[in-house]
């Protein structure tokens, strides 16, 4: 029984531990840093502004090189597949920009759980790049990433990939322009608390409990069967002449 109640002891420690610790300390369940909003909402706090991002991409033998751009701060990346930009005759470099937008578009029909990013180059695309967007825990879940050719609009749903890391979505695009990642107003209510992902570390406290506590009765059997057998070889030691 001892062993049983250490068991438990340490189950209950555990659970209480990691229910009062921040949620920093599940590694993968939080971003990594406070997002930075342009427009930021009530429960945000203390905020800095998004930063932009700058690229040079190499053009070797007529062919642009395989690169990423991406934000200073990390809230956009976008990759780029060898001969992913149309050169121009003699061009040797070819430049990315991405730049937060300001104001926030606010269109019609739509929620943006994330800033919106204009995203530029000195050529076209002409293969499909990979555009990845971090979003907080302080707002509610993306469901798409959409895309404009203006701020203004209209904003066009280019869909999100089902593998996307947790507090990121990502997808692909054939062409650049404006990218933000939100849903559609009428699909819930943007109260800014309801991520069901806020739960998660607070789930995987209790799994841990509940695979700590099933061990209990297991060892609870196995002492008293340890217990019952010792039980038997002294009643048969009693009984021989």
């Amino acid at each position: 029984m001892k062993k049983a109640f250490l068991l438990a002891a340490a189950a209950t420690l555990y659970t209480g531990t990691a229910w009062m610790v921040a949620p920093g300390f599940y590694d993968g369940f939080t971003p990594p840093q406070p997002y930075n909003f342009v427009c930021p909402p009530p429960q945000a706090g203390a905020n800095l502004q998004p930063t932009s991002g700058h690229l040079v991409i190499k053009v070797i033998g007529g062919v642009s090189d395989a690169n990423s751009a991406f934000t200073d701060d990390g809230q956009v990346v976008i990759g780029f597949l060898p001969g992913s930009f149309k050169v121009n005759p003699g061009q040797t470099t070819i430049t990315v920009d991405i730049t937060p937008v300001s104001p926030c578009p606010k269109p019609a029909g739509l929620h943006f759980s994330t800033n919106a990013y204009h995203v530029t180059a000195d050529a076209t695309l002409v293969k499909p790049a990979t555009l990845v967007m971090v979003y907080s825990n302080l707002t509610t879940d993306p469901s798409f990433v959409y895309r404009a050719q203006s701020g203004d609009g209209p904003w066009e749903n280019i869909g999100a990939s089902s593998q996307a890391r947790l507090w990121t979505i990502d997808t692909k695009t054939n062409t650049l322009g404006y990218f933000a990642a939100g849903f559609p107003s009428n699909a819930v209510s943007p109260t800014g608390a309801g991520s069901g992902q806020q739960v998660l570390p607070f789930i995987v406290a209790a799994l841990i409990a509940a695979v700590l506590l099933a061990g209990i009765p297991l060892t609870i059997i196995r002492r008293r069967q340890a217990a019952g057998g010792a039980g038997a070889d002294e009643e048969e030691e009693d009984e021989e002449p």
